[in-house]
C-alpha cells in the first residue's frame, strides 16, 4: 500500500504519522508531501528518515492512498489531481465536507457507505466527530428533535502558531498573535470566522456536518463555539431533546456500548470526561449524564476528546482501514 501524508509537517500531519505507526497501517511505501519551502526536509517514520516531496512529484508517484491535511485552499486544487491519477483522497478540510458528492464519513457510523468510486472522502470537523459518536446510537433509539451545543475548545484546533501564542502569554513573552486577543485567562466566543448569519463557520459546521453524516435532516442543532486555553482537547456541554423518552440507565448503557465511547460519569467519585484524561486517546468520553429537568424528554452531557487524533487523524487513518479491509483501493 502505498500511502501519501499530505502537510506531513503541520500538528495534525504530525499525530497521523504516530498514528499510522501506532496502528501498523499497512505501508509499503510513504510518500511525505508539504509545501515547497519544507521540500527536502527530512522526517522520520519508524525509525526511518524520509524525505519530504512535492505536491506535484507526489501526484506523478500514483499512491494508493493519499491523506490531506494541508487546509482547504490545498486540497480543492490538489484533491482532484491526485483521484484523476487513481488515488483515493482523504481530506481533513473542510473543503469538501458538505460536497453533496462527496461522502462525509465517521467510520462507526457510515463507513459502509463508501464504494470504490469514492475517490474523494472527507474527514468531519474535529468538534462533529465527538458529538456524533455520542449522538447517534442515542438518536436511533430516541430519534433526536434538537441539540443545543456549546463547545469548549483547544487552541490545537487552530494550529501551531495558537499554541504559541498560549504558550508566549503564559510565559510572559511578547509574540505572533493568532487570535485578535490574548487567550490566557481568557475565552473567545470566537471559532473560526464570522459569517453573514452572526454564526462562525464552525458553528455552521457543527449545525450540518450532522444532518450529513447521519443522513437525517429532521432534527435541528443550534451551536456557540468557544476557544479556552487549552493546548488539547475539545469539550462540548450538550443539550438534546428526543421525541421519545428515555431513561439515564439506559442511556449509559447505549453509550458504554457503543464502540469508540467510554462513559465516565459518577459525581459522587467527581469522575467526569476532561482534556486532561483524553490526551493521546482515541476514545469520545462523555460524562454529566442528567436530565434536563425544565423540558421533556431532554438529555444533558458533556463530551471529550482529544481533537487532534480522534477529531482527526484516528478518523482518516480508520477510514484508510476501511477501505483496505474491504478492498476498497
Amino acid at each position: 500500500m502505498k500511502v501519501a501524508v499530505v502537510g506531513a509537517t503541520g500538528m495534525v500531519g504530525e499525530v497521523m504519522l504516530k498514528v499510522l505507526a501506532e496502528r501498523n497501517f499497512p505501508i509499503t511505501e510513504l510518500l511525505l508531501v508539504a509545501s515547497a519551502r519544507s521540500v527536502g526536509k527530512k522526517i522520520s517514520y519508524k525509525g526511518e528518515d524520509h524525505t519530504i516531496i512535492s505536491l506535484s512529484d507526489a501526484v506523478d508517484a500514483k499512491p494508493d492512498i493519499a491523506i490531506f491535511s494541508a487546509g482547504g485552499d490545498t486540497s480543492l486544487e490538489w484533491a482532484p489531481k491526485f483521484a484523476e491519477a487513481g488515488t483515493t483522497v482523504i481530506d481533513n478540510s473542510s473543503a469538501w465536507r458538505m460536497d453533496p458528492t462527496k461522502k462525509l464519513v465517521v467510520p462507526e457510523i457510515n463507513a459502509t457507505e463508501l464504494t470504490k468510486e469514492d475517490k474523494i472522502i472527507a474527514n468531519p470537523n474535529c468538534s462533529t466527530i465527538q458529538l456524533v459518536m455520542a449522538l447517534s446510537p442515542l438518536h436511533k433509539k430516541y430519534t433526536m428533535k434538537r441539540v443545543v451545543i456549546s463547545t469548549y475548545q483547544s487552541v490545537s484546533g487552530t494550529g501551531v502558531k495558537a499554541v504559541r501564542q498560549l504558550e508566549n502569554e503564559i510565559a510572559g513573552i511578547q509574540g505572533e498573535m493568532a487570535y485578535p486577543y490574548p487567550i490566557s485567562r481568557n475565552a473567545l466566543p470566537h471559532c473560526d470566522v464570522f459569517l453573514e448569519n452572526g454564526y462562525t463557520k464552525e458553528e455552521m459546521k457543527l449545525a450540518r456536518e450532522p444532518q450529513k453524516i447521519l443522513d437525517d435532516r429532521s432534527f435541528s442543532i443550534s451551536a456557540t463555539a468557544v476557544r479556552i486555553p487549552t493546548s488539547g482537547g475539545h469539550s462540548e456541554s450538550v443539550n438534546v431533546e428526543f421525541l421519545n423518552d428515555f431513561e439515564l440507565n439506559e442511556v449509559r448503557g447505549i453509550l458504554n456500548d457503543t464502540p469508540g465511547v467510554t462513559v465516565q460519569d459518577n459525581p459522587d467519585t467527581n469522575t467526569y470526561p476532561m482534556p486532561i484524561y483524553a490526551h493521546d486517546k482515541d476514545e469520545v468520553f462523555v460524562g454529566r449524564i442528567r436530565r434536563d429537568e425544565t423540558q421533556r424528554n431532554t438529555l444533558n452531557m458533556w463530551i471529550v476528546s482529544d481533537n487532534l487524533r480522534k477529531g482527526a487523524a484516528t478518523n482518516a487513518v480508520q477510514i484508510a482501514e476501511y477501505l483496505v479491509k474491504n478492498q476498497l483501493v
